[in-house]
């Protein structure tokens, strides 16, 4: 058996092996619906590891499925959150060549990673990095996969292109700064503290603007002399799209991959013509195993390299997997600097 965090009826969350019920729709979307039930170890199938997790990441996707609003894809369970891991393997399915048992990896999943256990595709897993803790692991797949798969593939980037980041001080944020820097870009971001912006500019972030105090556009400006950047990675949405396209250079990218502020926004179509500028972006949890298996590759051969000395994983709190109510606090509060991690002890 094994215990997991789930999302029960109508909508709660279950830790590895036991659960208490919750008895209201209203308080099924509250971080306190995260509890602990008990269900059966899952077997890998062909094609797939089994990982015994010793720690699960914290993403916002997690908040949102919790809520209600973010239905696992279909093959995937629906009652247990997290998306990334980081753990031993146990068990082998049919056609895995590549892992042996006892394996340190971490991987990226579609849901389920909130357990004792969890099934994983073998080409979504990675080795651990070098310098990089089995907990910390946790803390890179669903970050390092998706600022890769905008930036580095949707978008292109190029070496010595500069790349503006919003939520420079999230998840996504810390890894895109380390990354486009790693690999010869220049990357500004946005952030809503001055503390924030420090972290960020430590990090390596050519300039971090405090949007409660200044003004993005403004200061991007200036700070470029006019000239602007040649991507955006955007997940704030809103308000933003308008200034987004005016300090876009020609040829630019836009990149969304959420819409915490809205998900209507205005733009100049002219400028868009005019500057021959692309606007798309991604949502990366249900597309197939062999879509992400070439962004596993890209990272292990591109990036990995690059830890300890020039990348690394950024913790702001690790929470005993009992606690991960806390932990879904602590995420939509937004006062954390980089991930938000659940270690999974040896018994719950």
């Amino acid at each position: 058996m094994q215990f997991e965090l789930y999302l029960s009826k109508p909508n709660f969350i279950v830790l590895r092996n036991r659960y208490y019920e919750s008895h209201s729709y209203f308080s099924a979307r509250k971080p306190e619906v995260l509890q602990i039930q008990e269900k059966p170890v899952p077997k890998p199938l062909p094609g797939e590891v089994l990982i015994k997790v010793k720690a699960a990441g914290i993403n916002r996707p997690d908040v949102i499925q919790r809520k209600g609003y973010y239905p696992a894809p279909p093959g995937v369970p629906a009652d247990i959150p997290g998306l990334e891991v980081s753990g031993t393997i146990t068990a082998i399915g049919d056609g895995v060549n590549k892992w042996k048992l006892g394996d340190e990896v971490c991987a990226l999943i579609a849901g389920g990673g909130y357990a004792e256990y969890v099934q994983a595709p073998a080409e979504q897993c990675l080795p651990i990095p070098g310098g990089v803790s089995l907990i910390d692991a946790a803390a890179l797949p669903e970050t390092f996969f998706t600022v890769w798969n905008n930036i580095f593939d949707i978008a292109d980037f190029q070496n010595g292109e500069t790349v503006l980041v919003h939520g420079g001080s999230s998840g996504i944020g810390v890894t895109a700064i380390q990354m486009i820097k790693a690999l010869g870009g220049k990357v500004f971001v946005t952030a809503g503290t001055k503390e924030k912006c420090n972290f960020c500019e430590k990090l390596g972030a050519e300039k971090a603007i405090n949007y409660q105090e200044e003004d993005y556009e403004e200061e991007i400006l200036k700070a470029t002399g006019n000239d602007g950047v040649d991507i955006i990675l955007d997940m704030i949405g809103g308000s933003y799209a308008a200034k987004n396209i005016r300090i876009l250079r020609p040829k630019g990218r836009l990149v969304m991959i959420n819409s915490m502020k809205g998900k209507i926004g205005e733009v100049d179509l002219l400028q868009i013509m005019k500057k021959q500028l692309v606007l798309t972006g991604s949502t990366l949890r249900a597309k197939p195993v062999a879509y992400k298996a070439k962004i596993a590759q890209n990272l292990k051969n591109q990036v990995w390299p690059f830890f300890p000395e020039k990348i690394k994983p950024i913790i702001y709190k690790t929470f005993p997997l009992q606690e991960a109510a806390k932990a879904h606090e602590l995420m939509e509060s937004s006062r954390h600097i980089g991930k938000i991690l659940l270690q999974v002890p040896e018994e719950v």
